[in-house]
């Protein structure tokens, strides 16, 4: 049974892996077997060196994501630097927060150019090499937000709408090719994301109430999720939606 679960001899992308969620998911990756590669705005020198003592290869490359035309770059300069990409993890985004009527016409297509169209574009270079090797896995985020309107983050809420939507999108035309592509949709979690709504006592008191968990998730609530979808143990699941949440939806 474990070895369903490892990661062994794989090399995965994870983008916006510098911190939060994204540095989560790649040190399971690493904990799993696999090299890293961490592709973010800034340096990720912490996430390399956690990775490393697991016994891995873990290298970062620091790339503006948002800024398309360093995609294939980035995703070649992986390819040159370890032979190999078996997994991308679509994880960097931003969140800019206004009432819908103060929203600026900057903050929305900023969150929607990383959010959506970052995701689409590295998915597509990513699903190129896949398919031509006849296998990958693609891991989106999504969000609470994906399904919920959210209050005062308009394009937040709608580029993660748009995230699930290209899941599917993605898996109905290259799961009989041999890609899995399916994304995690985080409940509400402890990262920098959310650090000023956790500083609203009323705020984050009214999410506590609604979480039959508890609590506020951490980066490690997902690690386990985010090793299922890249290993073996998926390989019959495809534009799935895992909500990591603790329970938030269930209520």
């Amino acid at each position: 049974m474990s070895s369903l679960f490892s990661l062994a001899g794989k090399t995965a992308i994870v983008t916006g892996a510098a911190q939060g969620l994204g540095q989560g998911i790649a040190l399971a990756f690493a904990e799993a077997g696999a090299d890293v590669i961490s592709a973010s705005l800034n340096t990720s020198e912490e996430t390399v060196k956690a990775a490393e003592a697991y016994g891995v290869k873990a290298l970062s490359i620091e790339a503006d994501l948002s800024d398309h035309s360093t995609l294939q770059a980035m995703f070649d300069k992986a390819l040159e630097l370890t032979g190999h990409v078996d997994i991308l993890v679509n994880c960097a985004g931003m969140i800019r927060r206004a009432p819908a009527k103060d929203h600026s016409e900057k903050d929305w297509f900023d969150v929607i150019n990383l959010n959506m169209n970052t995701v689409f574009l590295l998915s597509q270079i990513a699903g190129r090499h896949f398919l031509e090797r006849g296998n990958g896995k693609i891991i989106n985020i999504c969000s609470m937000l994906s399904y919920q309107g959210g209050i005062n983050v308009p394009g937040y809420t709608a580029s993660k709408h748009a995230v699930a939507g290209l899941t599917k999108a993605f898996a109905n035309e290259w799961a009989g090719s041999g890609l899995n592509i399916n994304a995690i949709a985080p409940g509400y979690m402890a990262t920098e994301n959310t650090a000023p709504i956790r500083a609203d006592q009323n705020r984050s008191d009214s999410i506590l109430d609604r979480i039959p968990a508890g609590r506020w998730g951490t980066p490690e609530d997902v690690k386990g999720p985010a090793v299922f979808l890249a290993s073996a143990a998926s390989d019959y699941l495809n534009g799935h939606i895992l909500n990591v949440d603790g329970g938030w939806l269930a209520r």
